[in-house]
């Protein structure tokens, strides 16, 4: 399952809606990855949010050294796909961030996103976290 954004701030906020959600998909998933832009975005987000900086910081660190968690770094091959992406999809407003997840997402052939981002839906995979 693809973690994304969204989903990874709905594990982090236990009074987020979605939180419970969240968790039991989490704890259901085979195989769990994400990316550097998701973690780039979600330490503005719960900042945002009001979520003190230190408790996104400590739950990023806990991610990358779980081992649970497959966290790709990305670099030129993964930047220039997604641009390329976005070029592709002039009449969406997906981000950079969105983008290299679904580059992602494809090349691992998963469908399956722990997210509330429609944009997901757009591009055919499974938004797992509803309304």
């Amino acid at each position: 399952m693809f973690l994304d954004t969204s989903g990874l701030y709905a594990l982090l906020d236990a009074a987020e809606s979605r939180h419970e959600q969240a968790c039991r998909e989490f704890a259901g998933a085979r195989s769990l990855f994400t990316h550097a832009y998701v973690l780039a975005e979600l330490v503005p987000l719960s900042q945002v949010r009001g979520l003190p900086r230190a408790v996104t910081l400590s739950f990023i660190s806990t991610l990358m050294e779980s081992g649970e968690v497959d966290v790709i770094w990305g670099g030129r091959d993964l930047h220039t796909k997604a641009h390329q992406l976005l070029l592709l999809r002039p009449d969406k407003n997906y981000s950079l961030c969105d983008a290299a997840s679904f580059v992602l997402m494809r090349e691992r052939r998963e469908i399956n996103a722990l997210t509330t981002d429609r944009h997901f839906e757009q591009e055919g995979f499974v938004r797992l976290l509803s309304e």
